[in-house]
């Protein structure tokens, strides 16, 4: 769910295993915030340790930012501007005309979790929000009931 807030992220920290990672993020105002990886989300992410050749640098940001007109990788963090960016970019090449960004991804996450039988309560949490009802506006369920409910509409 919070794949889009890793570009922050400085370590991955294992626990109870090789294959055991837990998501230690430094967030805005300050707050720290730790939650256990999805098991999908760990195998993606050994994946692209090993395709970027950063595996053996556990201290280092773990989405980097790229020598100009290059492959090579830095060893400096991807900067927010750098990150929007690059999903524009992906975006575009997927043909995706929609403007996203990381509260698209942040939206979809929380969404999914609800649709899946989630609690609000706990989706609160995992997005670290003070608030339900910030959660709450994440909450795209309603969505897709109203596009299905105009689609009804014989024209």
């Amino acid at each position: 769910m919070r794949l889009f807030y890793f570009w922050r992220v400085r370590t991955l920290h294992r626990t109870g295993g090789f294959n055991s990672f837990e998501e230690k993020l430094d967030e805005k105002g300050g707050k720290r915030h730790e939650m256990p990886c999805h098991h999908r989300l760990e195998e993606w992410l050994y994946d692209y340790l090993e395709a970027a050749g950063i595996a053996d640098d556990p201290g280092g940001p773990l989405f980097r930012s790229a020598r100009a007109a290059t492959d090579t990788l830095t060893s400096r963090p991807m900067s927010q501007a750098d990150v929007y960016r690059m999903i524009r970019r992906r975006a575009e090449a997927a043909g995706i005309a929609t403007a996203i960004g990381c509260h698209s991804f942040r939206a979809t996450g929380i969404t999914e979790y609800l649709l899946n039988g989630g609690k609000l309560e706990i989706a609160q949490q995992m997005a670290n929000h003070e608030s339900s009802r910030t959660t709450g506006l994440y909450d795209r369920r309603g969505d897709q009931i109203k596009l299905d409910e105009v689609e009804r509409i014989g024209i």
